[in-house]
């Protein structure tokens, strides 16, 4: 099963504020590099789709309300959709904040049939949470997907047209849509490949499964050529993995007025090192690697990693690495994008050599307060470690900590998904 929840971040906007409702609104960055992320069905009208430039958003529909986005709030939402599949079936595996597949087999145990199952799910979440969603019940993943996005609603510009809201896949439908659809409708096949695969005939799913994909490697490379050779043939062998874990957290963001000079630089780096921070410590893991990435206003683009013999989760050790890896950095003109990275995950141990700013003291009174404290001191020489082997390594001048570098306010746009853009 794939459940898709429509529009979730416009709608949760318009249930915060009911007097948007009705109208086009959408959820990004409303300034010249933004980006629409996501948008009503009445924005939808207009040919305003996620992913589109704020820009071209605003020609197509010049009353196009943008709103910022809220990921406190989304999140909010998104852990109580989860929870509602959960009380489902436990097999369940997030994709996003708005969709995840669950694996139903396990339903017959209680007696329920798999598409009364998913009705009432759907009715739950527009109960309990007030949001619409689309649902594909299928044997695969790949059908499942398709399913849910036949379920929506349809858009065209005379008006919306409601979905079924849940859609059974079966073998006969799976042969209509693999011999009717286009290459766009598979998984992983954006605008690029579809275009390449356009470029030499290969227009629809059908025409896939007639080439071998040892050719079709030399298209889309090999990994993506066998996905979809499998993928044309209506096979799909993905099981839902369920606490699928992250690769890595990051946090990037594409400025409205370029950045000049490290101050500036540095303070990017300190914001974003807070958000990862939030993050890493909320899947209860640590960074071993470090990256940022820097991109100018030419759009090249400037990349350092380190990993570190500890694990990192707090925004301090997370902003002296960055601010060490950015220092090695020329900046001869404006920056328009900084990302700051954090990979090579583990779990995070309590009362490990980590830099953490909320290190469990392991007892009470002074005994516990002294082995904290000396926990806390083996972390700061471990990054002091960790910053002269950055300096030796990209041959840095000026390598300092956060709090080195003071407290000067961050002077650039607020927080934003890499997918929202600025919003100024």
């Amino acid at each position: 099963m794939h459940v898709d929840l429509d529009a979730f971040f416009a709608s949760v906007e318009v249930l915060d504020d009911p007097a948007l409702r009705g109208l086009p609104l959408a959820v990004g960055g409303a300034g010249e590099r933004g980006v629409i992320a996501s948008a009503t069905y009445e924005a939808r009208r207009y040919g305003v789709r996620s992913g589109m430039s704020s820009i071209i958003a605003r020609r197509h529909c010049p009353e196009l309300i943008i709103r910022p986005g809220r990921f406190d709030r989304y999140e909010e939402y998104s852990r109580r959709f989860r929870a509602l599949v959960e009380d489902l079936t436990p097999r369940v595996e997030p994709i996003g904040l708005d969709e995840l597949f669950a694996d139903l087999r396990g339903l017959h145990r209680l007696g329920i049939r798999p598409l009364d199952g998913a009705r009432a799910l759907r009715r739950r979440i527009r109960d309990e949470l007030s949001l619409e969603c689309g649902i594909g019940l299928a044997r695969n993943k790949l059908f499942a997907k398709l399913g849910s996005r036949r379920a929506k609603p349809r858009v065209a510009a005379e008006g919306v047209t409601p979905g079924p809201g849940v859609v059974v896949v079966d073998r006969v439908t799976e042969a209509r849509w693999l011999d009717e659809l286009g290459v766009e409708a598979l998984w992983g096949v954006g605008p690029a490949t579809a275009e390449r695969l356009r470029r030499v005939g290969l227009r629809r799913v059908r025409d896939l499964a007639s080439v071998d994909a040892s050719d079709l490697a030399g298209v889309v490379g090999p990994a993506m050529a066998v996905t979809l050779a499998a993928f044309a043939r209506g096979e799909d062998p993905r099981e839902v993995m369920v606490d699928r874990a992250p690769k890595s957290i990051g946090h990037d963001q594409t400025f409205a007025v370029s950045l000049r000079g490290r101050e500036e630089v540095a303070a990017a780096i300190r914001h974003h090192a807070g958000v990862v921070a939030r993050a890493l410590r909320q899947e209860g893991v640590v960074a071993r690697t470090i990256s940022i990435q820097i991109r100018f206003d030419d759009r090249t683009s400037v990349s350092r990693s380190q990993t570190l013999p500890f694990g990192v989760d707090d925004a301090t050790g997370l902003a002296a690495v960055g601010e060490a890896l950015a220092a090695s950095v020329p900046l001869g003109q404006a920056v328009r994008l900084i990302g700051l990275y954090g990979s090579g995950l583990v779990a995070r141990v309590r009362n490990a050599v980590q830099l953490a700013l909320d290190v469990d003291e392991p007892g009470e009174g002074r005994g516990g307060a002294v082995e904290a404290s000396r926990v806390r001191q083996a972390a700061g020489e471990a990054l002091r470690d960790a910053l002269d082997e950055i300096r030796e390594r990209f041959g840095s001048d000026a390598v300092a900590t956060g709090a080195d570098l003071g407290e000067e306010g961050l002077r650039v746009a607020r927080r934003r998904e890499r997918a929202f853009g600025p919003d100024q």
